[in-house]
């Protein structure tokens, strides 16, 4: 049968092309209170903190002189400076490495069909709900030298007490056990969602080939747990460079200088000697410091599960 093609089909509209752009401008208008409120208190302070750097920005003076990267190179042959900077790496590494192990090893533990389980992990999470404050004064209390428990306890059962606070050895050991303590609760419940979406029946066949817990952990587990492991492991150490209260409060950056943080050194710099043009260089240096080490990181991860998927 002949086909008449003399008829042209007019253009037509494409279908729900007014209801996407109506869905569009909906998605925008919802995200747009949160991004003016980003816009006004974060990136406006953030952009306006990184043009005042390249001034002699005194908070009194009606004129600030442009000293280019004047206040950078200061910050760079400034002793403090890599001492906080040595100080804040030396912690958030320790930390980070330290918290992703023990809150896996809890992880692990309270997973098991134990009796009164969720009892557990509600004690073991109830660490995080309290501020840095609270959790400084309570820790700088039991870890003093003198009057400390935690010595007394040493003191008690026959062993030498420990220089806690008070010895520029162990004081950032001290300070990451502290905080190890504080935080483990959170990733201890990112562990147990991870470990809760891997089968019972690799278990079970691996039972059955005669697997002990042992392997069981080390060849189905931990490969399953790596992008978890990994997730939190970056997260842990970006959260730990930004130290500030426990320092502050504890021991104020002593004994010595021995515990001066990059926030709290800053912090020093900027607000208690009022010497703002200075003080600024140190929190964008800070950004681009953990912007680089989040990047090498995550792009560490990616290359590790690509490596395990076998591509």
């Amino acid at each position: 049968m002949p086909v008449n093609r003399s008829k042209q089909r007019a253009p037509s509209k494409s279908p729900g092309t007014w209801k996407d752009w109506r869905w569009s401008l909906g998605n925008v208008l919802f995200v747009a209170p949160f991004m003016l409120l980003f816009s006004v208190f974060t990136l406006g302070p953030i952009f306006y903190s990184i043009y005042m750097s390249f001034f002699d920005w005194e908070i009194l003076a009606k004129v600030h002189p442009f000293v280019g990267l004047g206040n950078y190179r200061d910050l760079m042959t400034d002793d403090l400076w890599w001492l906080s900077l040595r100080n804040t790496l030396y912690f958030a590494f320790l930390t980070a490495a330290g918290n992703t192990v023990f809150s896996l090893a809890v992880a692990l533990g309270v997973d098991q069909p134990l009796i009164g389980r969720d009892i557990f992990r509600t004690v073991f999470y109830s660490p995080v709900v309290m501020s840095v404050a609270v959790m400084a004064i309570i820790l700088g209390w039991m870890m003093n030298t003198q009057f400390g428990v935690v010595n007394y306890l040493l003191a008690w059962f026959g062993l030498p007490t420990v220089p806690w606070l008070s010895s520029s050895r162990m004081v950032i050991p001290s300070l990451s056990i502290a905080t190890i303590w504080w935080t483990f609760g959170f990733p201890m419940l990112i562990y147990i969602a991870g470990l809760q979406n891997i089968p019972d029946t690799l278990y079970e066949a691996a039972r059955i080939d005669g697997a002990g817990t042992w392997k069981l952990i080390r060849h189905i587990t931990l490969p399953l747990l790596r992008p978890v492991i990994m997730f939190v492991a970056v997260t842990q150490l970006i959260s730990h460079f930004k130290i500030f209260g426990q320092p502050y409060i504890m021991t104020e950056g002593g004994p010595g200088n021995t515990l001066m943080t990059y926030q709290l050194t800053a912090y020093r710099t900027s607000i208690q000697f009022q010497r703002l043009a200075q003080g600024l260089p140190y929190a964008i240096l800070l950004y681009i410091i953990i912007y680089i080490v989040s990047f090498y990181l995550i792009k560490f991860w990616g290359r590790a599960q690509r490596r395990a998927a076998g591509y």
